[in-house]
């Protein structure tokens, strides 16, 4: 077993004041004078970034990425300071720093985001993405996705940037998982949202939200049965060290949002934000490409690592988990009211006209 395990190294009561004095004041303040030697900030200027994961993560590839691209597009004028899991508190911790401004950017998973905004549990649900990952790719790059969810996430000034794909989740636990029957009172841990639990009590489990720094202990201590995470978290996390199996159900992708404050993002000078939307769109191109070779990577270190059982459901099998799913969409729809109902109809719209898309052009191309 790993010797080291991510910890929360700062009390959040004091992140606020750390953060406060180790970078430079935020740019919202000066005036725009993009193109004039009048006005302009004192450059460098840093911004924050703040990751729901540790290093060697997607995330933490993500914002290499981004560091790389942002920090190139402005001839060196932004630095971008990359803050991994457990420098700066929980997920939810981080999403409070970005609403009030104390970060400039962050990772913001609906797992936890959900309590503050609703509609984006969404990405909770099972069985809501395609089968096919160029459907999922081409979903979750889109324009109208982003347009869909802008404003609730304003609503709680946060300026939506885009979503990050991280993998299909895989269900580990000390038995295959094979049937809805087979989560009959099993203490599965789910993220902390209320809604990210509706899926797993449609099949019968016993939902246990945990803060993702818990889950090894808890597993290891027996008071979760299992968990679901991508491939590559749950072997950084070590959590294959004390499961004995893992299933491959693809029930949904692990979805992320890359958030800024709003107010910062609408004041930033023409320039800066011009770099930003310029890495973002260029960072957006590599990810799902990236994150599916790091899946592919980690799964084969467990393999070599360990003994643990793979599980690939077969298509009758996961059929029975989709059916058994369809009640949690009425529960989602039920919290999030009318913009809700609209953003799932939407969704599963666009999935199926962009599977619809991608028939046609396999078509075209046989003939």
């Amino acid at each position: 077993m790993p010797s080291v395990r991510p910890r929360l190294t700062l009390l959040f009561a004091a992140v606020l004041a750390a953060l406060a004095g180790c970078s430079e004041p935020q740019q919202e303040k000066e005036p725009e004078a993009s193109g004039s030697n009048n006005g302009l900030p004192d450059y460098p200027v840093t911004w924050r970034f703040a990751l729901e994961e540790i290093e060697g993560s997607v995330q933490h590839l993500y914002a290499n990425e981004l560091k790389e691209r942002i920090e190139n597009i402005s001839d060196g004028n932004i630095e971008l300071d990359i803050f991994p899991y457990g420098s700066l508190g929980t997920s939810a911790h981080l999403t409070e720093l970005t609403q009030d401004g104390s970060v400039h950017l962050a990772f913001a998973s609906p797992g936890h985001l959900a309590d503050t905004i609703p509609e984006v549990g969404m990405f909770t649900l099972h069985y809501v993405l395609s089968d096919h990952n160029e459907v999922n790719r081409k979903l979750l790059a889109s324009n109208q996705l982003l347009e869909l969810f802008s404003e609730p996430y304003a609503e709680h000034n946060m300026k939506l940037l885009g979503f990050v794909p991280e993998g299909w989740m895989v269900w580990t636990a000390n038995k295959p998982l094979r049937s809805p029957e087979d989560f009959d009172g099993l203490k599965i841990r789910t993220m902390t949202a209320g809604i990210a639990s509706q899926a797993y009590r449609a099949y019968g489990a016993d939902p246990q939200p945990t803060p993702y720094s818990q889950v090894y202990s808890d597993l290891q201590l027996q008071r979760i049965d299992g968990q679901a995470n991508p491939v590559f978290a749950i072997e950084e996390m070590g959590f294959y060290e004390v499961q004995s199996t893992m299933t491959f159900a693809r029930p949904a992708q692990f979805v992320t949002s890359v958030v800024s404050n709003r107010e910062w993002y609408e004041t930033l000078p023409d320039d800066q934000q011009r770099w930003l939307d310029e890495a973002l769109t260029e960072v957006a191109r590599l990810i799902y490409r990236k994150q599916t070779a790091l899946n592919e990577s980690r799964l084969q270190k467990i393999t070599e690592d360990s003994n643990i059982s793979l599980v690939k459901l077969t298509e009758e099998e996961r059929e029975r988990f989709r059916e058994a799913s369809l009640s949690a969409r009425d529960i989602y729809v039920e919290q999030t009211g009318d913009r809700g109902g609209e953003i799932l109809d939407t969704v599963l719209g666009m999935v199926t006209s962009l599977k619809q898309e991608l028939t046609d052009s396999s078509s075209g191309n046989r003939n």
